[in-house]
């Protein structure tokens, strides 16, 4: 089975992805406490480092895991995006956009068979040119690189339009015909997803006494018909992936976690109250969901470090109150069995950063099909 190791791996999105698409996590880098947990509890099987990557060296990975250089088949991940993000200052001397840098040093020392690493659509733009071919630079002079990719979930049949930039790159010795072209929407993938259609199953009356995380264990309802959504929001578990626990209780008991609610003032509840679907709320900026059409793009707030800001969050669309956490994964196309941190504002941060595993399975589902029959 074709290994991968996920860097940044933050709560697993891209790692989940992965092993749907058939391959085998290795191992996973978060240096966030709260997403490491997370990744550990929901990927018990592969290997956990929370290294600092700016000084983690991959001929040292590679000894850990008894790996050789090439042998490793895939190298992913998502360097944190916030100094490139439009939402953010955009300063080009924020710390992290080294990190974007780190991941293709890290490419040049390892040296997998293909790499993918995704970013927001800000890191484009022309002020961060330097930085995009420094980081490039790494990158062994005998692979394939393509250009930017960018890609909108809701295309891929994911129920938001969050839209990203993946950086492709293959050592030709292993992989061929990989293009710009491999990674277009086919015709069967391009099935819509709207909000209603995502959160169907979900308890809708969500009582804002729900804070604690058993409290968030609440009964949900089998989807009515099976489409692609529902099949991989629904089960779709690698052998050895998820929590065996929460496994159980979402099997058995037909429980799902997650369904916190958020205790409003009677002043925003009336605020919500006017505010039309597709609408947004002037003073908090948050927008109303539309039942028949995609929601916008979930933000993550900020860790602790950054001054523990909470990311805007979405009105339901019936009712006066923003999403719950378990809502928020639905939109990002995680399933129900995936468990995230006790608290909101972690589940939050872990959904608003992940790739969404709907989007990752199927394009690195491509790149398995090519490196599998190589």
């Amino acid at each position: 089975m074709p290994k991968v190791i996920d860097l940044f791996a933050g709560g697993g999105g891209l790692s989940l992805g992965a092993t749907r698409a058939g391959f085998d996590l290795l191992a996973a880098v978060e240096k966030d406490s709260q997403a490491l947990e997370t990744h550990r509890k929901n990927f018990p099987n592969s290997k956990h480092f929370s290294d600092d990557i700016s000084t983690l060296k991959g001929k040292n990975l590679l000894s850990i895991l008894k790996l050789t250089e090439n042998e490793l088949d895939g190298l992913i991940g998502g360097p944190p995006c916030q100094g490139f993000s439009i939402m953010g200052r955009r300063d080009v001397k924020d710390e992290r956009n080294t990190l974007f840098s780190d991941f293709f040093r890290l490419v040049r020392e390892i040296k997998p068979k293909f790499f993918v690493a995704e970013n927001v659509l800000g890191i484009l733009h022309s002020k961060y040119d330097n930085i995009r071919k420094n980081a490039l630079a790494n990158i062994p002079k005998d692979y394939v690189v393509l250009p930017p990719i960018k890609i909108k979930a809701s295309d891929f049949g994911v129920p938001t339009t969050r839209t990203r930039v993946f950086f492709f790159g293959y050592n030709p010795k292993y992989l061929s015909d990989l293009s710009e072209d491999s990674f277009l929407p086919s015709n069967e993938q391009t099935n819509d997803v709207f909000v209603r259609d995502a959160l169907e199953g979900l308890p809708l009356k969500i009582s804002p006494d729900w804070q604690e995380e058993e409290d968030g264990w609440q009964p949900y309802t089998a989807f009515a018909k099976t489409t692609h959504f529902t099949e991989r929001v629904s089960g779709m578990i690698p052998v050895g992936v998820g929590d065996i626990s929460s496994l159980e209780r979402y099997t058995e008991k037909q429980e799902v976690s997650g369904c916190l609610g958020t205790r409003h003032s009677s002043e925003i509840i009336e605020r919500f109250s006017l505010v039309e679907q597709g609408g947004v709320d002037k003073k908090l900026r948050s927008p109303r969901l539309k039942p028949d059409g995609f929601c916008p793009t979930i933000r993550a707030g900020t860790g602790s470090d950054k001054g523990s800001y909470q990311a805007i969050r979405p009105i339901h669309y019936d009712f006066h109150r923003v999403i719950t956490p378990r809502e928020a994964a639905r939109l990002q196309g995680f399933p129900d069995w995936f468990v995230f941190h006790r608290t909101k504002w972690h589940s939050f941060r872990q959904i608003g950063n992940s790739v969404s595993p709907l989007l990752a399975e199927k394009l690195l589902k491509i790149v398995f099909d090519k490196i599998s029959t190589h």
